[in-house]
């Protein structure tokens, strides 16, 4: 799961779209709480969370992205992977947030993004990258 996922519960709930990700991002964290999925962290969301300028809105994050409970680390393959995808458009956080998900072996990579999974889709990532909306209603169709 990307910052951005991260970030949408706290954002404007007015428009459906944000709200409806909000919703699937928590009830996805709600099932990592219970260990029946598991959210990966690492140093990259470290520290685009501390970034965050609204200090209450990075303390609800935070707060979060505490049902993390795996750490995923960054190494010259992650970064040399991470390169390949900057040749596709993408940005140099996402692009380590997906070589990460990929090193780790991760089922998905989760993001509000819809360029970013074009792109990732593109670059052909290993790592199936989707909105949550629509990645947890694959998950519930084949529950």
């Amino acid at each position: 799961m990307d910052a951005c996922c991260l970030n949408r519960p706290f954002d404007d709930l007015s428009q459906e779209r944000v709200y409806f990700e909000a919703e699937a991002i928590l009830y996805i964290v709600s099932r990592c709480d219970t260990g029946e999925w598991t959210l990966l962290s690492s140093g990259t969301i470290d520290f685009e969370i501390s970034r965050t300028s609204d200090s209450e809105k990075r303390e609800k994050v935070l707060s979060l992205y505490s049902s993390a409970k795996e750490h995923v680390n960054i190494t010259i393959d992650t970064v040399a992977r991470a390169k390949e995808f900057q040749k596709f458009g993408i940005k140099y956080f996402d692009s380590l947030h997906l070589a990460l998900a990929e090193e780790s072996d991760a089922e998905v990579f989760l993001t509000t993004d819809d360029q970013l999974v074009k792109k990732a889709l593109r670059a052909q990532a290993t790592v199936k990258t989707l909105n949550p909306v629509k990645w947890l209603m694959e998950v519930m169709i084949d529950e």
